[in-house]
């Protein structure tokens, strides 16, 4: 919400930008030094905070000490400080600081009427070689101004000449000779007295309701130095729309809305104009206005009747109040965004579901059960059997004849078993053997 009502500020306040003339131009605008997003909920009171200690009222009694020039000298070479050689009130008192220089170093006594400040240096030596300042100040309207000059001195008459170094201007002198270093500001500021200060400074608030452009806002309040005020449009704006009456003389020139309601959203403008010290300068805010907030009940509970309030109280459900107010543009964006937040995370939650699908049919078409090799089985043997080729069956039942021929009939029997089964994998010759066990086995 907060993002949207900031770039719906930044956009009104590109148009009207574009279609308003030119900031610090003769419509009187001047330069926008800043700019605030606020939001006040309606009914309520909101404060535009609008300070400058510039703009501080305080009357020029005394003249001579608010202007002053002075100029310094940075010797070359190492270890040498800053040193002040000459200063000048717009009084016209001079004070040269070193005795040495008196009477060799001056300034034009008319320096605050014609806004020639050089310095006049007679007698040159080579110890007045180096880098001076010339300083104005201006302490009534917080302005500071420096320009710096370079002397260097020759005993050579061919080497005198003047010129550029990219950043200050450079003079090369003779011994003995007198220079004028110049420093000239023809400002009104520097030259001008003081008269109707009070009518030189005003403070005036403007309203631009959403659509209109800059050139078109409403004029709210104006306020001079000299406590003329002065309000315009309907008599409710006036009484509910002010500033203080001590913004000349504490710097605050903030405007106190009271009773905000929807028709008081916009841009408001705060122009600071000082034209005697060229002060011009402008501060936007963005102000909106949001559903009031609801307030607790404030109703006290209801006791009963008859009965101690201390023991037996019975408590009174809030009352609870639906207000209904027409839907704003901004309403619907945020509904809006709402809406295209849910359809995109229901977007990323399908693309989850299929990407994880498809893995798992690769996964799936990799194990294939008939692609993977059986291990061998492992070989069995059996006990009581053993594998025997065909000679060594013959050689086994015919020793075992013979050994039967001598031994009794059970005896032969069992060796004819034992015989059938050690043949039944070798010979023919194993039937015989079992018709020779029935035979016995009839007997």
């Amino acid at each position: 919400m907060k993002n949207l009502t900031r770039a719906l500020f930044f956009f009104q306040l590109l148009a009207s930008l574009l279609f308003s003339p030119v900031l610090g131009q003769s419509d009187g605008s001047g330069v926008v030094v800043a700019m605030y997003n606020m939001s006040a909920p309606q009914g309520s009171q909101a404060v535009l905070q609008c300070h400058s200690q510039r703009m501080v009222w305080t009357q020029d009694r005394l003249k001579d000490r608010q202007r002053v020039v002075h100029w310094d000298l940075l010797r070359s070479g190492p270890g040498h400080a800053m040193e002040r050689v000459i200063d000048m009130f717009s009084a016209g008192d001079q004070r040269i600081y070193n005795g040495y220089n008196q009477g060799r170093i001056s300034m034009p006594k008319t320096a605050f009427k014609d806004g020639n400040f050089s310095l006049v240096i007679k007698d040159i030596a080579m110890s007045d070689k180096g880098i001076y300042s010339c300083n104005l100040h201006h302490h009534y309207c917080h302005l500071y101004e420096s320009i710096k000059v370079q002397l260097n001195v020759t005993k050579s008459a061919r080497k005198e000449r003047r010129f550029w170094d990219g950043q200050k201007a450079v003079y090369v002198v003779l011994v003995g000779s007198t220079v004028v270093l110049p420093c000239v500001n023809r400002r009104p500021i520097w030259t001008e007295g003081n008269s109707q200060e009070d009518q030189q400074q005003v403070v005036h608030w403007d309203h631009q309701p959403p659509g209109v452009q800059h050139d078109r806002a409403d004029r709210l309040i104006d306020l001079y130095a000299s406590g003329e005020r002065r309000h315009y449009g309907p008599l409710f704006v006036q009484r509910k729309m002010n500033i203080s009456a001590m913004a000349f003389s504490q710097g605050d020139f903030s405007l106190i809305i009271s009773d905000i309601q929807q028709l008081d959203q916009g841009l408001y403008s705060c122009h600071l104009h000082h034209h005697y010290c060229g002060l011009h300068e402008r501060r936007i805010f963005q102000l909106t206005v949001t559903p009031p907030v609801p307030q607790e009940p404030t109703d006290e509970p209801q006791y009963l009747p008859n009965e101690d309030p201390n023991t037996n109280m019975v408590e009174v459900p809030p009352h609870v109040i639906n207000v209904i107010l027409p839907e704003h543009r901004s309403l619907f964006f945020q509904q809006l965004g709402y809406i295209l937040a849910t359809l995109l995370l229901l977007a990323l939650i399908v693309l989850a579901i299929i990407l994880l699908t498809r893995r798992r049919k690769r996964q799936g078409q990799e194990f294939d059960p008939r692609k993977i090799e059986s291990p061998p089985l492992p070989a069995v043997k059996y006990v009581g059997h053993k594998s025997y080729d065909k000679k060594e069956c013959e050689r086994s039942i015919s020793e075992m004849k013979s050994s039967n021929q001598e031994e009794t009939k059970l005896d032969y029997k069992n060796n004819l078993l034992k015989e059938a089964e050690m043949s039944k994998l070798c010979s023919p010759k194993a039937i015989d053997l079992d018709r020779e066990i029935e035979k016995l086995s009839w007997k």
